[in-house]
Formats: C-alpha cells, structure tokens, sequence
C-alpha cells in the first residue's frame, strides 16, 4: 500500500527545511569562528621584561619634568638681573637639539615592546571548489618563536635605548656647557670694556698732564702726541670690543634655542663664578661611572653582546601551530596543524656568530679607546685649571698690586721731572696687561671648570631634566667576549 501524497510532500519540505537550517547554522558558525579570535586577540598584551619597565619608568619621570602633557614647561623669564641658573635652564628646557635627542630617546623606548612581542596570529581561509563548493575552512595560526629568542631581543632593543639616553644626556650637559661658555666669554668682555675705559680715563689725565708740563716748558710737545696716540689706538680697541658684543649675543641667543626672528635675550649685569672642582681622583671616578659618552658606549657593547646572545640562537628552531574548521563537511571537521623550522645551513649560523662576535669586540675597543681620550682630555682640563688658578693667584696677590705701585711712581715721578713720559706710558701698558691676563686666566679657569662638571664628570647643573647620576645604575659591561 503507497503513502498518501500529502505525507511525501510534508516529508520533503521538512527535509529540505532542515537542510537549510543547517546551512544558516555553518554559515552563522563560520562568522563566529572568524570573530572570536579577533574579539579575543584584539585585547591581548605582552610581558613587559624588566629593562622595559626600567627605560618606561625613567621615560616617565623625565617627561614630567622635560615635556609634561607633550609641551614645554614655564621658562623662566630673563632680565638683566637673571642669574646664571636662569639662563642654563632656559637653554637645556628651550634647545631644539636636545629636544631631538629625547623624542629619539622615546622612539627607542617604544621599540623594546615592539623587539619582544610576539608576531601576530594570522587568520586563515580556504575553499575547495570544483563544479560546485566542496569544502569551506576557516583557520588560525600562531607563530612561535624559539625559547628566549624574544627575550633577547628584547634586549637588544633595551640596549639601543640605553644609548639614546646618553646621547639626550649628553645633549642636554652640552646645551647647558654653551650658555657657560658664551656666559663666561660675555663677563670677560664686560670687564675687558670696564678696564679699556679706565684706561682711557687715565691716558686723558696723562694727556692734560702732558699739556700742562708742556705749557711750562718742562716737556715736549712729543709727551702729548704720545698720550694722544695711546688714546686714539684705545678708543678703537673699545670701538672694536663694543662692536663685538653683537657677535656674542647671537651665541647666546643661539645657545639658548631662540630663532631669527625672536628678541634677543638680555645681557647678564652681573655675573656669578663657578664653585671648586671635585678632587682628581673624585673626578676620574665620577666620569668612569657618570659621563655620557662612557656610558653610551658601555650601552652599545651590552647591545653587541646581546646580538651575540642571540647569534647562538639561531640554531634554535622555531615553530608554528594552528587549527582549521571545515564547516562544509557534515559533521564539521577540525584539523590541527603544526611545523618547525630547521636550522640546517650550519655555516650561516657560524657565520652569524663570528659577526656578532666581532662586533662585540669592535665595541668593546670602542669603549676603551673612550676611555683612553677621556683619560687625556681630563688630564688636560686637570692642567688648565691648575695654571689658569696660578696665573690668578699670581697676578691679584703680586703682580697687579706692584703694577699699580709702578705706575703710581711713574706719574709721580714724570710730574716732579724725575720720570720720563716713557715711564709713565711703560707702567701703563705693563698694568694694562697684567689686567687683561687675569681677566683671560679667570675665563680659561671657568671654561675649565665647566668642561670638568659637565663634559666630563657628566655632572648635570640644578634645574636639568636629567636625574641625579646616583640614582642611576649604570652596569659596567664585561669586556670577556664569549665563545
């Protein structure tokens, strides 16, 4: 006995209900499958390694102090009456150079996350179709790197930073050494300009003295052309140092960050000296742990020794794992997946590791030789300050009192006719020079000292964005290169 027709019908009609069921069910599963990673992977972060954390704490803190909310802070407005803390804070604060040197810095910093993440999951898709499709599969892939080899990128990165800072470091003691340079060149011409009138003063009086004995008939008329050619050849050196102040204040004004196109900053009207030196051997200490050029390329052999770190991983493999779903298939199909790299090619991973081994090397010979110069210039500026403090000493406790006495006794001798007026313009020269010298040796002693402080103890001034060098730790690379 045959089935009703009515039953065949509804009997086909549900079959082919639950067919397409079943499609929206596959298609509805395979948008879901395509999300979910991405809903997931999208708010994943990495391990931060402890030199991250280290260069992002001290990024932190020297951005509140430098660039708080990405912007300058309140520099300090400069008068006449400014003192010189003032003018280093504004030049450090104010230096598109140094600026440079810290966003390079920052950049550095970022790059450390970038070095030890893990690549990226890749989301995969396929479909088998002939005359009609026969398979559709969705997949994920995650490629895994071989054990520490992210850690010691890582490093490298961390390493790199390193030496970014020292180069914004030593931008940043460099900024403040040009404002103490043009600061110490502007006092020895204010107090040059102050001697050269004094001077003059004098070789008018010297000039109405020569009149006067002129008139009576006790000198010539050769005494007041003397005076007059002293007088003329001092007003032209004055003309000449006024005239070179303009050239100072375009280093001052460029030492301090200012463009073309903004007022030039005042002249100090007073100025303040530098305070005692640190001992010889507190020095050499000071800069074999603190200075910047040291420490950057101390930083570089940490990096080369990283790179050489990693070169002997290279014989690691790496690896690769993943799943597809063939939502085609009836009931779905899930298939795992899984490869390795194979580090065969034994004579590139030598060739790796002898690189890096040379460049560790190369590094490490860098450094010494940093060293080395450090050492000399040192001994340099030890001998400059020595000699410049001698020569002051010198010149205030002796040489300057006697040049006074002299030219005292010359005038008094000329205008009881026991002197010459020979004598009197001899006594005046020989002062005249003696004031010039100190001024000199003064200005090669403060420029000494500033070289001492900043370029070479490394020394940050009060009011610098950089931290105490005490609160750094900087580690002292080995210079053993490993096999």
């Amino acid at each position: 006995m045959n089935p009703r027709p009515g039953i065949q019908v509804r009997t086909a009609a549900a079959v082919g209900s639950q067919q397409a069921a079943r499609r929206r069910r596959d298609v509805l599963l395979f948008f879901v499958a395509q999300a979910m990673p991405l809903v997931v992977l999208c708010g994943c972060v990495g391990t931060a390694i402890p030199a991250e954390r280290a260069a992002r704490s001290e990024l932190t803190g020297i951005k509140d102090r430098y660039r708080p909310d990405h912007a300058k802070p309140a520099l300090p407005a400069l008068t006449a009456a400014s003192g010189l803390a003032d003018y280093l804070r504004f030049g450090m604060f104010n230096s598109p150079r140094v600026e440079a040197a810290y966003h390079e810095w920052a950049a550095s910093v970022e790059q450390i996350t970038t070095a030890r993440s893990r690549p990226d999951p890749r989301l995969t898709f396929k479909a088998d179709i002939a005359s009609m499709v026969m398979s559709v599969m969705a997949g994920l892939m995650v490629d895994l790197p071989g054990p520490e080899k992210l850690r010691v990128a890582g490093e490298i990165a961390a390493a790199t930073s390193q030496a970014r800072y020292y180069v914004f470091e030593m931008e940043v003691l460099r900024a403040a050494f040009a404002v103490k340079r043009v600061y110490y060149r502007l006092q020895f011409l204010e107090d040059n300009l102050r001697l050269q009138r004094e001077m003059l003063t004098l070789l008018g009086d010297l000039e109405e003295r020569a009149r006067q004995q002129n008139a009576v008939g006790r000198a010539t008329l050769q005494d007041v052309l003397r005076a007059q050619i002293e007088r003329e050849q001092l007003k032209n050196r004055i003309e000449n140092l006024e005239d070179s102040r303009g050239t100072l204040q375009a280093e001052l004004k460029a030492s301090l960050g200012l463009g073309a196109g903004e007022a030039d900053p005042p002249v100090p009207a007073t100025f303040t000296s530098s305070g005692e030196p640190l001992d010889h051997e507190g020095i050499l200490e000071s800069a074999s742990r603190h200075n910047p050029r040291i420490q950057r390329m101390a930083a570089d052999v940490r990096r080369a020794q990283s790179l050489l770190d990693l070169a002997h991983k290279a014989g690691v493999p790496d690896f690769s794992v993943g799943i597809e779903v063939d939502f085609k298939a009836n009931p779905a199909m899930w298939t795992p997946s899984a490869s390795v790299t194979l580090p065969v090619w034994r004579d590139k991973i030598a060739a790796g590791i002898a690189g890096a081994q040379a460049e560790t090397r190369a590094a490490t010979a860098r450094l010494s030789q940093e060293e080395v110069e450090l050492a000399a210039e040192l001994a340099a500026l030890l001998y400059l300050y020595r000699e410049s403090t001698r020569d002051m000493e010198l010149l205030e406790a002796r040489l300057l009192p006697k040049g006074r006495q002299a030219l005292e006794a010359a005038r008094a001798g000329y205008a009881n006719d026991k002197s010459r007026f020979s004598d009197v313009i001899d006594s005046y020269r020989q002062l005249l020079d003696f004031d010039l010298a100190f001024l000199e040796a003064r200005t090669r002693r403060e420029l000494a000292l500033a070289s001492l402080s900043l370029l070479i103890a490394g020394t940050p001034p009060p009011g610098s964005p950089l931290p105490n060098p005490a609160e750094r730790a900087n580690p002292v690379p080995s210079k053993e290169v490993s096999p």
